[in-house]
């Protein structure tokens, strides 16, 4: 062989190694699961994935000053302690706003969000965001001063849309509960914030997040945690609520995402089963195992589903929406031991369609905001029995029940006192309480106290005494 020979034969053989080189390089292969190491962040091990595991990435608790105050009330849930929007303790409110208001008691900063508390043992629980840390905050402050008593922290990456934190949180057995607007659940202690057990809904269940981030508040029933994570296999969840150990599931035939709405207990008969509106229409499911008895899609709201299911007496459910959604009434009735669902009537947008908070049953009606913001009570049989006039807007405002009276909220923070009277709205007075802007997050009343927030500012308010 010639050297040309040689030296060509030479040429072509590395250009063939190149072109291998070069095919092996851009082959599609299975992409490594390389993750940076952040110190704080490690899991322990045997926590690799899988409900019950702690996934979310460990974060840091902080020991603040406060201390627990020694006054009563518990607000444990969203909604209160029946998640009905029902303040049930025995308490001399105070009716006369114009001799005496609303009078501050204490005020935080908190990040922006719709975000709200729960309280327990002179404790509230509030799932809040530190934007300069890009980190959730599950923090516990004193009832009595709102001074920080503890914090348990961990790094998430969220931008501002509307807010960022907006779910509230849930108590029991000295277990606190949260869920993230990235669809994180966290269970701490509830007296020392030590971490317990965390889910992932997206990484481990395929939930994905909804628009303006995660809404739904969780719920605790006896020593289960319920969840919708509604992700590619399952809709419904139970954990425990010692361990975040699965107990049951909920198939999710239809591949319904999830909503900003949340799960609601409902008794039909002698049986409990939780209702769920995600994306694609309403679901029924047993409480026992999590089978899904019924479910519909004759109800779905085109953009954002806020309003939970609200379950009525003798077997009635009442549903609404903003978008134009109305509202609908469905009867449940039990047929062979399945649950069966008639509807009852539908309302247009303008006759009642409440976009962000559910409506209270109270005195055989439902009163609530309309999405043109009126306050407005209905009877059970979808009619406007009266709405506060052209002349008031409460925007998409939170409001609450005591006794015989309404609080409701503003947009802007002016809390009006209303008589819970199905003769015809009756203003009783109103007062400033907040100087920021979309004050949305559900109001909170124990002992007294009422708890309201903006968009940046929690606020306590002395309101009346325990009798």
């Amino acid at each position: 062989m010639t050297p040309a020979a040689r030296g060509k034969l030479v040429t072509g053989g590395l250009a063939l190694l190149g072109a291998a080189a070069l095919a092996w390089w851009l082959w599609p292969r299975q992409p490594l699961d390389l993750q940076p190491r952040v110190p704080g962040t490690d899991h322990a091990p045997g926590t690799e994935g899988g409900a019950g595991s702690n996934p979310v990435p460990r974060g840091q608790l902080t020991r603040g000053e406060g201390r627990p105050a020694d006054l009563p009330g518990e607000w444990p849930q969203f909604r209160g302690p029946q998640r009905d929007g029902i303040c049930h303790e025995p308490l001399m409110l105070n009716r006369d706003w114009a001799a005496t208001p609303p009078r501050p008691l204490w005020a935080v900063e908190v990040g922006e969000g719709y975000a709200s508390p729960v309280v327990g043992g002179g404790r509230l629980y509030l799932l809040d965001y530190d934007r300069e840390k890009q980190q959730d905050a599950l923090r516990c402050l004193s009832l009595a001063d709102g001074r920080e008593i503890w914090r348990y922290s961990y790094p998430v990456e969220i931008k501002r849309n509307h807010g960022m934190s907006r779910t509230v949180p849930a108590l029991a057995s000295n277990r606190v509960v949260s869920l993230g607007p990235k669809c994180h659940v966290l269970c701490a202690d509830a007296l020392t914030g030590e971490l317990r057990w965390s889910l992932d809904l997206t990484r481990q269940f395929g939930t994905r997040v909804p628009p303006w981030y995660a809404g739904q508040c969780p719920l605790i029933e006896g020593d289960r945690v319920i969840l919708a994570p509604a992700g590619k296999n399952e809709l419904l969840l139970a954990v425990d609520l010692h361990t975040g150990q699965t107990v049951w599931s909920t198939p999710n035939p239809r591949g319904w995402a999830m909503t900003h709405s949340s799960v609601m207990p409902f008794q039909l008969g002698q049986r409990r089963f939780y209702l769920y509106c995600g994306s694609g229409g309403v679901a029924m499911v047993s409480a026992q195992d999590g089978a899904l008895v019924w479910d519909s899609t004759d109800w779905k709201i085109s953009i954002a589903t806020v309003p939970s299911p609200l379950p009525l007496p003798d077997g009635r459910v009442f549903l609404t929406g903003g978008y134009n959604a109305g509202s609908l009434m469905l009867q449940f009735t039990e047929r062979d031991g399945k649950p069966q669902a008639q509807t009852l009537f539908r309302l247009t947008a303008e006759q009642f369609g409440a976009a962000q908070h559910t409506p209270v049953f109270h005195n055989g009606h439902l009163f609530g905001v309309r999405a043109d913001g009126q306050f407005v009570c209905l009877s059970l049989d979808g009619k406007v029995v009266w709405s506060s006039g052209p002349n008031t807007n409460f925007g998409l405002g939170p409001f609450l029940l005591a006794g015989d009276l309404f609080f409701v909220m503003d947009d802007l923070g002016t809390l009006t006192l209303l008589e819970a009277s199905t003769a015809g709205y009756k203003p009783l007075g109103t007062a400033r309480v907040l100087t920021g802007h979309d004050a949305w997050g559900p109001l909170v009343l124990v002992g007294g106290r009422l708890l309201a927030r903006d968009l940046t500012r929690l606020v306590c308010l002395e309101v009346g005494r325990p009798r």
